[in-house]
């Protein structure tokens, strides 16, 4: 389909949406559980109430939202790149135009702080910081800073906003503990403890391994358009073997905290045992890189990265998953 003969479903965001990639149905049903279970693990095993429904609601909504926002944004920043590796999707397969991908990606940016200010001035603040950054990033520093591997260091910053997110949202909305206080005048405060703190920092490292592991592979994949346009990831900064190496040990690092994660919070053994398993599926795929031969490291890469995200995915809704369980057995 022409540009010039575009439907109505690249003007209105949801249309548009419905079309715009071929996301696994499991992928989107998978981002609600995920955006809902940081606020339930910061929450703890209690007795719901309105008050933390809604806050998990406007956080999965919230978040939704810049999950899009995000998402189009990079089609926008990246369309040189996707012409390349992607070239099917919207922009370079003429089924939109920038300007119109822009006017949507507005869209769900604006819906993003809306929603987050309904939850608190901190979380406004956080979209903030992560628009801002998105926005350089993506748009300048991917291509202008020639540090190795700088694009995909710091790509898992925004896949940290998650849990960054959903605790703050309990910690300013619905404090649970006073141990630890942080007041500014006109914005509100933030209260919690050390131990949410510290299984809130644990739940970082373990997303930050988990995603960079999936994004190295998936680089190994997009070599040729990275280089072209000087975009630094480890497989253009290192070789294709180097960043198999640097993924495999980057999601055996995600499993170890993934495991610390079990043993440092309220999760259960059942989360442990499908975590454990879902962990060595996966492995058996990056084990599969380490060892690709060069003909071969790019498609595998590619599924590899898939994998990984799924890995990623599955993560979260474990959490999700033994979080509910532990309640229901809590209130009947």
């Amino acid at each position: 389909m022409s540009v010039k003969n575009q439907s109505i479903f690249d003007i209105h965001p949801f249309k548009f949406i419905s079309k715009w990639r071929s996301l696994p149905a499991y992928e989107m049903a998978s981002y609600f559980f995920i955006y809902a279970s940081v606020p339930m693990l910061a929450f703890g095993v209690k007795t719901y109430n309105f008050s933390i429904i809604k806050i998990i609601l406007l956080t999965v909504i919230s978040l939704y939202a810049g999950f899009f926002a995000v998402l189009i944004w990079n089609d926008i920043t990246d369309v040189d790149i996707d012409i390349i590796v992607h070239p099917d999707r919207p922009i370079p397969d003429g089924r939109i135009t920038t300007r119109k991908m822009f006017i949507i990606a507005l869209f769900f940016s604006i819906a993003t702080f809306i929603f987050s200010i309904f939850i608190s001035i901190w979380c406004f603040i956080l979209v903030g910081c992560t628009a801002f950054f998105v926005t350089i990033h993506n748009k300048y520093l991917k291509t202008k800073i020639k540090f190795p591997a700088y694009s995909e260091i710091l790509t898992p910053i925004q896949w940290i906003v998650v849990p960054l997110f959903g605790f703050l949202a309990i910690w300013t909305a619905l404090p649970q503990s006073l141990d630890f206080i942080f007041n500014v005048n006109f914005i509100g405060l933030i209260s919690t403890s050390k131990e949410a703190i510290q299984q809130l920092i644990i739940l970082i490292i373990f997303t930050y391994f988990a995603d960079n592991a999936h994004d190295v592979s998936e680089g190994i994949h997009d070599l040729k358009g990275d280089k072209k346009l000087g975009v630094k990831t480890y497989a253009a900064s290192f070789g294709e073997k180097n960043a198999a190496r640097i993924s495999f040990i980057m999601f055996l690092t995600s499993g170890f905290f993934g495991v610390i994660l079990y043993l440092k919070t309220i999760l259960s053994p059942l989360f442990l045992i499908l975590f454990t398993a879902v962990w060595l599926y996966t492995l058996i795929f990056y084990y599969r890189l380490l060892k690709a031969e060069k003909k071969q490291i790019k498609e595998i890469g590619a599924i590899v990265g898939r994998k990984g995200f799924d890995y990623l995915l599955f993560s979260y809704n474990l959490i999700f998953l033994d979080m509910l369980i532990q309640l229901i057995n809590h209130n009947f």
